[in-house]
């Protein structure tokens, strides 16, 4: 298996606050950072930063974006797709001379039927907004592959597909009928993989971090053995034998890469699969510690509490809480 899937197999995505924008010129709306957050609904819980994201396509129109970091302003036209880190600040408007009078969550507050308006009567402009909450166990992974902002432009490759998934996923939301709530859980995880699938694809993305490294060719080759048998009795000899390198070459290319040594990486996505297991709550944590490569569930029970923070017990007892909370 390749990393980038069994990335994909350990995220959870829930859609929330999805609603249309209907915009007219003149209007300008800020959006992201922690002040404009908008919360998953029925939790009164707080959630760390790396549990939310936010989206919007633009589907009429055309509008001009300003992001957090970037110094020139974006213009979008309809098709074009954003996806942005819980703390990236965005402005959109009309114009680049207008100035923003409201926030995202602010005109969502006022939406009926999730159709939300603002602006002066001028020219339209519709945009599809909503956000993206990621369970405990998918956390790693999101920071692994989300970078602050996304851009996916409306004639780049893959875009077909998720703008299908988009038109589901509004509909899903909108019509709220029996089953509604697990389809658009569904259909929020396809769009999230969609989106990381296009901007995989586009070539200069892939000289950043953890990617810059699943696209290395003898460090990726490792990355690939390991993700396939992740409960194999991996060491650095091993992994430096897989990327056909020296083990002290070996070493050094992958903390270059990685930012940590071969097990540190070994042992955190060990605990991610153990976590994805745990939360299954159909085997034991014997079984789980067998599962990701450990002989003894004392041996597991230690790395998992210096990787997470808690005891698998401890971990299952606080995801029970959470859960009882958000009811």
């Amino acid at each position: 298996m390749d990393p980038i899937t069994d990335v994909f197999r350990t995220l959870h995505v829930t859609a929330f606050g999805q609603h249309r924008l209907e915009a007219t010129a003149p209007w300008g709306l800020r959006g992201g950072g922690a002040e404009n957050e908008e919360k998953p609904p029925n939790t009164g819980k707080h959630r760390p930063p790396a549990e939310l994201a936010h989206f919007a396509m633009l589907s009429r129109g055309n509008c001009w974006l300003n992001v957090e970091g970037i110094k020139e302003a974006i213009p979008l036209t309809g098709g074009d797709f954003i996806l942005l880190a819980r703390d990236t600040s965005i402005v959109m408007r009309d114009s680049p001379r207008t100035s923003p009078k409201s926030t995202f969550r602010e005109a969502a507050a006022k939406a009926k039927s999730n159709v939300a308006h603002c602006g002066g009567g001028g020219a339209p402009t519709t945009i599809v907004c909503g956000s993206l909450s990621f369970d405990r166990a998918s956390l790693k992974p999101v920071t692994q592959l989300l970078p602050n902002f996304i851009l996916i432009k409306a004639d780049q490759a893959r875009t077909f597909a998720l703008h299908n998934t988009m038109q589901s996923l509004a509909s899903e939301m909108a019509d709220q009928v029996p089953g509604s709530e697990i389809v658009a859980t569904r259909l929020a995880e396809v769009l999230f993989i969609q989106v990381l699938r296009a901007y995989i694809a586009t070539e200069p993305e892939r000289k950043q971090g953890w990617l810059r490294a699943v696209f290395d060719p003898p460090i990726g080759t490792a990355l690939t053995a390991f993700h396939d048998q992740v409960g194999a009795p991996w060491t650095v000899e091993s992994l430096s034998a897989a990327a056909g390198m020296s083990r002290s070459a070996f070493a050094l290319r992958f903390k270059d890469l990685l930012g940590q040594t071969p097990l540190e990486y070994v042992t955190e996505w060990r605990m991610q699969k153990a976590m994805q297991l745990l939360e299954q709550r159909d085997k034991k944590h014997v079984d789980v510690a067998r599962l990701v490569g450990y002989e003894s569930d004392a041996a597991f029970s230690k790395a998992f509490k210096r990787v997470v923070g808690a005891s698998p017990g401890e971990y299952l007892k606080r995801g029970l809480e959470d859960h009882r909370q958000a009811q």
